[in-house]
């Protein structure tokens, strides 16, 4: 489930031109580029490097590589294992990732980057009582961050609290506005609840600033043809399933991308002709 997710933001903020507002990884302090790596020849800049440029090319198995050879010659540095730990969420090794977590915790228990990424994780296992209290110890460290109440609003959208969900996502996307996910999310939660023009208004807007948004052009789809706007709907969906057709898997639109349970039955009702 996770592995979809946090690629997924890479890959739309690298076309976007931004930078995630997720902690996808927090940085390393510098060091030495003459320390070396006995495995690799390799100094510590140059692994550290090469673990971004695995992780920003969606390659998590290397990635995780460089962190582990990083965290060989650096054991007490809680970056490394926090990064460590997001390549290991990014191929659903979830158990292993919270314990990468746990030890970036314990070495820096007031830094916020590694409860967001083990709230994750947490989630990945349904666990989302846990994840919300990661998300909850993030904003009492920084009462500022985005990244922490949009995840926090997909948690308490596991747990079926629409409502508060809604509440978090639009305090991440006001907060953000390059944010897109935060938006999105929004929209799909209010379409949740039933308030269906402003959940379409608000895909309307997302396409319009980001043509190449797979998931709000296969939402504003389904959200269209259930509305009776059946052109426009068949219009979005060449471009979404032209960015992204993995949007005709209905199981994993609802169980990896996990829209709500009412946009995943309107996409339904499109895929079926109903």
């Amino acid at each position: 489930m996770i592995s979809f997710l946090f690629a997924l933001l890479i890959a739309f903020f690298a076309w976007m031109g931004g930078n995630l507002p997720a902690h996808a990884a927090f940085d390393l302090p510098n060091q030495s580029q003459t320390q070396v790596s006995d495995s690799a020849s390799l100094t510590l800049e140059e692994l550290r490097a090469k673990a971004f440029a695995a992780t920003n090319i969606g390659d998590f198995s290397t990635a995780e590589h460089y962190w582990t050879e990083l965290l060989k010659q650096l054991p007490e540095e809680p970056a490394i294992w926090s990064n460590r730990g997001n390549a290991r969420v990014s191929q659903n090794k979830l158990e292993e990732a919270i314990a990468d977590y746990d030890r970036a915790i314990a070495l820096a228990p007031d830094a916020p980057d590694p409860y967001l990424n083990r709230g994750t994780a947490l989630e990945g296992l349904g666990r989302w009582d846990a994840a919300i209290a990661d998300y909850n110890r993030v904003l009492e460290l920084d009462p500022q961050d985005p990244a922490a109440f949009n995840n926090r609003g997909n948690a308490e959208a596991g747990l079926g609290q629409w409502e508060q969900a809604i509440a978090d996502y639009r305090k991440a996307a006001d907060m953000a506005p390059e944010f897109a996910f935060a938006r999105a999310n929004y929209a799909l939660a209010l379409y949740q609840v039933g308030q269906v023009p402003e959940a379409v208004r608000t895909m309307k807007n997302l396409v319009r600033k980001y043509p190449q948004f797979a998931d709000m052009r296969a939402a504003l789809t389904a959200a269209l043809w259930v509305s009776g706007n059946r052109g426009e709907a068949e219009s979005n969906w060449v471009a979404a399933v032209g960015l992204d057709r993995r949007y005709k898997d209905l199981d994993w639109v609802a169980h990896t991308r996990r829209w709500t349970p009412a946009m995943v039955t309107a996409l339904e009702k499109f895929l079926k002709l109903q």
